[in-house]
């Protein structure tokens, strides 16, 4: 049988909790609402398990209120501007992010972005950091019909970048980044240092392998 990484020709990752850590932005914007109707303020660590659900976790965490809730879509609206607001913040790579990526593009190997941010936020968020220019594709929650875990946004990212869905890699925090790779027909990277979700058993996931730094990926390839 092939190694699992034979054939290999590009990688893909998710955004937030893969390669940037958002989460400080994310929850600041819940917790400025929170502050404005007289809660308390809540840390960081309230929030962060919650940063790959965008504004529903926020929402959930920051006024308890779910998408059932009668007023979730104007918080929502709410909250998605004062994200929006402070986009840019507290907002940095992850440490070794950068450096993977150089390393990728110097030994040739492509590299792209497939996220369920909208490009909204996506777009400028990316291009406020430098080495978002050698992406190859960046593919955002709004560009095809569907978000993940259906595999048309990685299907997307493929056909960008011009190489089968089975050539590729797929590296993201949540189990829908696994199950979405999967159903494109790529292999999967379970980004353990990522914000995972709520009680997230990594290990179940069926990834064909898990990271615990953005710099394993370049063992995990084989390169120097």
């Amino acid at each position: 049988m092939a190694p699992p990484w034979a054939g290999l020709q590009a990688v893909l990752f998710d955004l937030d909790g893969t390669l940037v850590d958002s989460a400080p932005d994310l929850g600041a914007a819940a917790d400025e609402m929170r502050l404005d109707r007289g809660w308390p303020s809540l840390p960081l660590a309230a929030y962060r398990a919650y940063a790959g659900s965008g504004a529903r976790g926020m929402l959930k965490v920051a006024l308890e209120v779910t998408p059932d809730h009668a007023d979730f879509e104007a918080l929502r609206e709410e909250y998605l501007a004062r994200y929006e607001a402070r986009l840019l913040a507290a907002t940095r790579p992850f440490e070794g992010v950068e450096e993977l990526v150089a390393r990728l593009t110097h030994h040739g190997v492509p590299w792209g972005v497939v996220t369920n941010k909208a490009a909204r936020f996506t777009v400028p968020l990316t291009r406020s950091m430098a080495f978002f220019a050698h992406a190859r594709a960046v593919v955002c929650g709004d560009t095809t019909p569907h978000t993940k875990p259906h595999p048309a946004p990685l299907l997307e990212a493929a056909r960008q970048m011009g190489l089968p869905p089975a050539g590729c890699v797929y590296v993201g925090d949540d189990h829908r980044d696994v199950l979405a790779g999967r159903a494109a027909g790529m292999r999967t990277v379970a980004a353990g240092y990522g914000y995972l979700g709520p009680g997230a058993v990594v290990s179940a996931w069926g990834a064909d392998a898990e990271i615990s730094s953005p710099l394993q990926v370049l063992k995990l390839l084989e390169l120097p």
